[in-house]
């Protein structure tokens, strides 16, 4: 009986690929072209974005939240499991890989689902609280910078219905989080939130052991 997880060698991770992934030829020219970039790490495994759009169908998303969208291969497994008149708002800051998203979204005849607001997140997040959106999104997926995710959790669970779902990635930092005194205020802050997260009543709490780890929080 397997009483921990797997450690993935290469050959097992790409008998994953093999037997899970339904992949398109958008998504993999996607990853290519994001491969090609010096913030290649940015992306999420493609197993995330299909592990994503399990989510998304699974609580019935209509309204998603993407804070942290880069080449937007996240937004666009999430916007590919949306209904036809669901909606995807990311939040992003300008720069060369915003035209990149555009592009393979309107290839993959998804952007009419998705809205990309440009400019800092915490901005975005605190004019979606003053326009009274508390309460209106199915789903929260954080993936930006990283010192700032203890922030971004409390404006998640501001707007979040009950039952609706806050997922991070990168929760386990590549190992980082093992740091004692990390000199990284990133580092520090997903230590941080990671310990938080474990006695945080207001939701239902996994951390799975998926790309570079992924917390799943349920508001309660």
């Amino acid at each position: 009986m397997t009483t921990r997880t797997l450690n993935l060698d290469d050959t097992l991770y790409q008998y994953l690929l093999d037997v899970s992934l339904r992949d398109s030829a958008i998504k993999a020219r996607l990853r290519a072209e994001t491969a090609a970039m010096p913030t290649a790490r940015w992306q999420v495994a493609p197993e995330q974005g299909q592990f994503l759009a399990l989510l998304v169908k699974l609580i019935g998303a209509r309204r998603i939240l993407e804070v942290g969208t880069f080449t937007g291969y996240s937004a666009l497994c999430m916007a590919e499991a949306l209904p036809a008149d669901g909606h995807l708002l990311c939040c992003d800051l300008p720069g060369d890989y915003n035209e990149i998203a555009r592009t393979h979204w309107r290839e993959a005849g998804v952007d009419s689902r998705i809205e990309l607001r440009l400019g800092p997140a915490l901005s975005t997040l605190e004019s979606l609280m003053a326009g009274g959106e508390n309460g209106c999104f199915d789903l929260v997926f954080i993936d930006a910078d990283k010192a700032r995710y203890p922030a971004y959790f409390e404006y998640a669970l501001s707007l979040l219905r009950s039952g609706g779902l806050v997922v991070f990635d990168n929760v386990l930092w590549s190992g980082r989080v093992l740091e004692v005194e990390p000199q990284s205020e990133d580092t520090r802050a997903i230590q941080r939130l990671n310990r938080a997260l474990k006695d945080d009543a207001r939701v239902d709490y996994s951390l799975v052991p998926i790309g570079d780890g992924m917390s799943l929080c349920r508001k309660r």
